[in-house]
């Protein structure tokens, strides 16, 4: 029983995922306003109804992939050993989720960037992220017990910009190097004093 229950789990996984890359390319090559529901689930081979049982809208299947990013690094960050730091916390969490997962495809990258021009992604992009780093301050503010401090605040936020930067960064490369690469420079560039001390 436990097996067929691991086996419809990782099929409805499998589905998610190809639904979202469906919508990111499909909005990358045409335009969100230019792609309907139906297209998306032409391009997965799948059904209109299936698709609803996955996806409310168009949006929710081109943001999958971030909130299932977000998920992660959330997990991971509540994962790491107690005595580290906030900042080691949340730079740890980065290598395990690229040990895990990897590099994406730069293309995936380039056309995420693209399908997300839309004013209407954008907001709810920023929303998901606002999310992302209100919970990262719950987080940090747990770890370093400082809740209520501007401190987490600033971590959390610093920390997503920087991630932010790394990911422009590596696709605009000509010769991209690894993305944990990027992100270790750009995390350390952020980690220095800004003023000189």
């Amino acid at each position: 029983m436990e097996i067929t229950a691991g086996l419809r789990e990782r099929k409805k996984a499998e589905t998610r995922q190809a639904v979202h890359e469906a919508a990111l390319r499909l909005c990358a090559e045409h335009g969100l306003d230019h792609v309907t529901v139906e297209a998306i689930a032409d391009a997965a081979n799948i059904s209109r109804r299936t698709f609803s049982n996955y996806f409310g809208s168009k949006e929710d299947a081109l943001l999958y992939g971030d909130e299932q990013r977000i998920r992660l690094l959330l997990e991971r960050v509540n994962a790491r050993p107690a005595g580290e730091t906030a900042w080691q916390a949340l730079r740890g969490a980065i290598h395990d989720i690229q040990r895990e997962l990897g590099d994406p495809e730069v293309a995936w990258a380039v056309r995420a960037r693209l399908a997300k021009r839309h004013p209407s992604l954008l907001a709810r992009q920023l929303a998901n992220h606002a999310a992302l780093e209100r919970e990262l301050v719950q987080a940090i503010a747990g770890r370093d017990g400082a809740a209520g401090a501007v401190r987490p605040q600033v971590l959390a936020a610093a920390f997503l910009v920087a991630l932010r930067i790394a990911t422009h960064v590596w696709t605009d490369e000509d010769e991209p190097r690894p993305l944990l690469e990027v992100m270790e420079e750009v995390l350390d560039e952020m980690a220095r004093p800004f003023d000189g001390r």
